[in-house]
């Protein structure tokens, strides 16, 4: 599968909501505009057409036009997404990329963990690197690291 076609998971199906079929959305993407009735999803890589989309409280709800099981994956294609905005990324762009403090490796990116006030990146030797302008320095996709302000992170 080429990078574009590659999908991107934005959300889960969660418990189901009401009797006609919707259910919750788990860790439902930022972007409300891709869960707009109408628009199509990837159901465990299968198309699935949003036929209602509301909000429940702070919760996302959806039905689609074909059954789906708790936990499957929700999903679109690579070059669906819209460009990011300057200086923001998506979490599959900072997975596995190297980050560095000077020239010492520090690890791997292994994920992006949400937090109230900033995501924070999770390393591969479970380091958590706040994703804040005082921690970070630079990140430069194409050549695949994260520059870290110096001094930043303490050996201990």
């Amino acid at each position: 599968m080429s990078s574009d076609e590659e999908l991107v998971t934005v959300g889960r199906v969660g418990r189901p909501h009401g009797l006609a079929g919707a259910f919750l959305v788990e860790q439902a993407s930022d972007d409300d505009a891709r869960f707009t009735v109408g628009a199509t999803l990837r159901v465990n890589g299968e198309p699935a057409r949003i036929v209602a989309s509301y909000r429940t409280g702070n919760r996302l709800a959806l039905r689609l036009d074909r059954p789906a099981e708790r936990g499957d994956e929700l999903a679109v294609r690579r070059h669906e997404l819209p460009p990011p905005e300057a200086d923001h990324y998506y979490v599959f762009q900072l997975v596995g990329l190297e980050v560095v403090e000077r020239d010492r490796v520090l690890g791997r990116v292994e994920d992006v963990i949400p937090g109230a006030a900033n995501d924070n990146l999770e390393l591969d030797t479970g380091a958590l690197v706040p994703l804040v302008d005082d921690a970070v320095a630079a990140v430069d996709v194409e050549q695949g690291r994260i520059e870290l302000v110096p001094g930043f992170l303490s050996e201990g």
